[in-house]
Parts: structure tokens; sequence; C-alpha cells
């Protein structure tokens, strides 16, 4: 099993979050939001009473043969953890 991250941010500032956070999995560069959008993680949501365009919290467990088993869309930190490892 493989953790990857995948944000629009650059790989320079990946890396500084990453060093920040000592996240122990590798982040991945989607700067025109391709893969997010084609994984329903980027679109409208709210933030701070504004509609806004942007990466929703998404995680997709992708099986050994790159199809997406799984989409936990609009991810909240409490109890994803075990609803992830439950789903494996």
């Amino acid at each position: 099993m493989a953790v990857l991250g995948i944000s629009k941010d650059s790989p320079d500032a990946q890396r500084k979050w990453k060093e920040k956070l000592e996240l122990p999995f590798p982040l991945l560069s989607d700067p025109d939001a391709k893969v997010q959008k084609a994984w329903g993680a980027w679109g409208e949501k709210n933030m701070y009473g504004k509609t806004v365009e942007g990466t929703i919290r998404t995680t997709v467990l992708v099986g050994p043969d790159g199809k997406v088993e799984k989409v936990f869309p609009k991810v909240k930190v409490d109890g994803h953890v075990a609803d992830v490892l439950g789903s494996l």
C-alpha cells in the first residue's frame, strides 16, 4: 500500500510543508488540477461563508491494477483513518 498527497501547490511549497509536518509520504504537484478534477476532488466549496472553487479534501483508494476502488468525498479528519483502514 502507498500513500500519496496531491495538491496544486508547487513542488517547492510542498517540500516545505512536508518538512514542517514531517510527512512520511510523497506529495505530488497537480498545478492544473487535472487529477483532482478527474477524481472529484476539485470543485465548489464553502470557505468562510463564501463559495469558492478549490481542492475538496478527498481520499481515493487505488487498487494494484491502477483502478479507483473507493472514494471518500468531503473528508473530515475525525474518524477518517478508521474508515479508510476498515475499507482496505
